[in-house]
């Protein structure tokens, strides 16, 4: 599928010296460390451009092209294709790779080459988010949001990188972290290419789907769970209740005997609990007649295995969100 067409380049964007690399091997794409003599800019560049003869490969592995570091990114671009994407990744590294590793092969269908996309992942910018989703651990029913959760510095992060990728030549931007959603206002204000919503993407496809009321007389009725930080942006009870759907959100109890404590559980590695914990956070929103259950978490869907009979009740809006990625570019490449 990427047969001599992945290159990664870097730019530095004025953090301190921090850096994963990222590989493609065998059909799937993995993370992994980069010789530290490579390892001067902070943030990982990792670039499809459909040109073999810009990327270097070394034992099934494809490494740095360190031509492409020397490129005055403020004056040309990387990419000049009419459909490329650009992809902020955010909290979850798993998340990030799993948006590409799909948007690659469904973008592949048919025999036709993926479009064209640069990724950038950087770990500081995950750092600072989940000290953001930790700090607001408990918050969702509190009555004041805590002082101390200043998200400033994300959101000129946010700006940074997408100047960066607007400058990279993509024409449309996708973030596939559900927490960086909280600040898509900020981050589109000023932007001047698409920047595609998780939530909005979901709900559109709900909508299109025409599902009917479990109960008569009662609208439809979305469940969405996940973070305490996700839940309480609000964004996706804001899409879905724009499409005409009632959402339905873990109540305080199951938050705090369920929910929270899968995330806990996650965090020690203990996955048949965490597993366990949410299948009765699920259960508990299902019995509300609920049609659909949105989880709002990479970490927590990947816990249901895939013969699990609840993910037939269940949507991961990383899906949506690459079918969606993929119907803009189409678009793009019809129209031109």
């Amino acid at each position: 599928m990427f047969d001599g067409i992945m290159t990664m380049s870097f730019h530095t964007l004025n953090y301190p010296i921090h850096f994963l690399g990222r590989t493609y091997k065998h059909g799937t794409l993995k993370s992994s460390r980069v010789i530290p003599a490579l390892a001067t800019p902070p943030s990982s560049i990792l670039v499809h451009t459909g040109e073999s003869d810009n990327s270097l490969k070394c034992g099934g592995n494809y490494v740095p092209n360190m031509s492409l570091s020397k490129k005055d990114f403020s004056t040309s671009s990387i990419l000049n294709q009419g459909n490329a994407i650009g992809v902020i990744g955010g909290v979850s590294l798993d998340s990030t790779l799993n948006f590409v590793n799909k948007f690659a092969r469904w973008g592949s269908n048919e025999g036709k080459d993926c479009p064209p996309f640069i990724l950038c992942s950087d770990p500081q910018l995950m750092e600072e988010l989940l000290i953001y989703e930790r700090s607001s651990f408990p918050s969702l029913y509190a009555q004041v949001r805590p002082s101390n959760l200043d998200h400033t510095p994300i959101v000129e992060n946010l700006k940074r990188k997408r100047a960066f990728l607007e400058q990279g030549g993509a024409q449309c931007l996708v973030m596939p972290c559900h927490l960086l959603h909280s600040w898509h206002a900020d981050v589109s204000n000023g932007c001047s290419v698409t920047i595609l919503h998780m939530a909005e993407c979901v709900a559109k496809e709900l909508k299109e789907a025409k599902l009917r009321p479990l109960e008569t007389g009662c609208p439809l009725r979305i469940g969405v769970v996940g973070s305490d930080a996700v839940l309480k942006s609000g964004f996706y009870q804001e899409k879905l209740q724009n499409e005409g759907f009632e959402v339905v959100l873990p109540d305080k109890a199951t938050m705090e005997h369920t929910v929270r404590p899968a995330i806990e559980a996650l965090d020690r590695k203990d996955i048949e609990g965490a597993r366990n914990l949410l299948r009765i956070a699920l259960q508990v929103l299902l019995v509300r007649a609920v049609n659909k259950v949105i989880i709002a978490s990479h970490e927590m869907h990947e816990l249901l295995p895939h013969d699990d009979p609840l993910l037939k009740k269940c949507i991961d809006p990383i899906d949506a969100l690459v079918r969606s990625t993929i119907k803009w570019s189409q678009s793009v490449e019809r129209s031109s």
